[in-house]
C-alpha cells in the first residue's frame, strides 16, 4: 500500500565532491582519474549513481586548447572587437565556435554555439587554464558534449559493471537573472528533460505545461560543490535520485529558436 502524504519516508539526495582529482591535461584518461579518486575516498559506484563532471576537465582531456598567438582575426572579428573592446583573436574564436551572435555590448558577446546553446563567448574560457610557456591559451567546449558524456559513461560502466549516469556541466548565465548556474551540456544515462504534462497535481488537476530540466537541476546542485575559482573539485557523485523516464541527451533541453521569446 502506498503511504499517505503524512507518512512517506523523507526524500534524501546526497552529493559528494570527489577528492584528490589531479590537474587534467590534454590526453589524460578521465575515467582512470575518476576511478582512482573514488578508491582514495573509499567510495564504490552503485546502481543509480550520477557523476557530474565539469566541462573544463573534459575539454582539457580532449585537447581543446587554442593558443591566442596562433589565431588570425578576420575583418568581421576586428569589427566586433572594436565594438565590444575584446581581443580580436578571442572574437575570432567565438565566431568560429558559433552559429550566430545573438547579442553584443561593450565587454559582452552572447552567442549561440555549435550545439545550439546560447551563452557568453560561445563557452570559450581562459580561467583556470595553464599557459603553454609564454603563450596564453584558451579552452573551447567539447566538440560534442553528449558524445563525450556517452563515451565516459560507457567506459565507467564497462570497468565497474554498475548502471550509472554521467552529466557534463558548465556555468551559464540566464536571461533576466544575474549570476551563473550549473547547466548540463552533455548527458548520458538519464532523461535530460522530464515531461510532466498530464500528471495530476495535489488536487488531481492534470499539469498542462510542466517540463522539468532534470539534468540542469542536478548540474546546478553539483556546481555548489565544484565551485567557480580554485576549489579543485571538478567531479561530484550524486546518490539517491531515481529517474523513471528513458534517457535523453542534453540537446533535448535546447528550446527551438521559433519558440524562443528572448531573441
Amino acid at each position: 500500500m502506498t503511504p499517505s502524504a503524512d507518512h512517506r519516508p523523507p526524500a534524501t539526495l546526497t552529493l559528494t565532491a570527489l577528492p584528490e582529482m589531479p590537474l587534467v591535461r590534454s590526453g589524460d584518461d578521465l575515467v582512470a582519474h575518476i576511478l582512482r579518486s573514488l578508491e582514495q575516498a573509499a567510495l564504490a559506484l552503485m546502481d543509480g549513481d550520477i557523476l557530474v563532471i565539469a566541462q573544463k576537465i573534459v575539454s582539457k582531456s580532449e585537447g581543446r586548447y587554442v593558443k591566442l598567438e596562433d589565431v588570425q582575426p578576420s575583418q568581421r572579428a576586428c569589427e566586433l572587437a572594436g565594438v565590444t573592446g575584446k581581443d580580436p583573436r578571442l572574437v575570432e574564436l567565438i565566431l568560429s565556435e558559433s552559429r550566430e551572435i545573438v547579442r553584443h555590448h561593450p565587454g559582452v558577446i552572447v552567442a549561440e554555439n555549435r550545439q545550439g546553446v546560447v551563452l557568453a563567448n560561445a563557452g570559450i574560457d581562459r580561467s583556470n587554464i595553464e599557459a603553454d610557456g609564454d603563450a596564453e591559451q584558451m579552452l573551447l567546449l567539447p566538440i560534442d558534449p553528449d558524445a563525450s558524456a556517452a563515451s565516459i559513461h560507457k567506459a565507467l560502466q564497462e570497468q565497474t559493471q554498475v548502471n550509472i549516469a554521467v552529466l557534463i556541466n558548465d556555468s551559464l548565465g540566464r536571461a533576466w537573472r544575474n549570476g551563473t548556474v550549473g547547466t548540463a551540456l552533455g548527458v548520458s544515462g538519464l532523461p535530460a528533460l522530464l515531461d510532466l504534462r498530464g500528471l495530476p497535481d495535489l488536487f488531481g488537476k492534470p499539469l498542462q505545461v510542466s517540463e522539468q530540466a532534470l539534468a540542469d537541476e542536478l548540474s546546478s546542485a553539483a556546481s555548489l560543490l565544484q565551485g567557480q575559482a580554485a576549489e579543485g573539485r571538478p567531479v561530484v557523485l550524486i546518490r539517491g535520485y531515481a529517474a523513471s523516464a528513458p534517457p535523453t541527451p542534453a540537446t533535448a533541453l535546447i528550446r527551438p529558436k521559433e519558440k524562443d521569446l528572448f531573441r
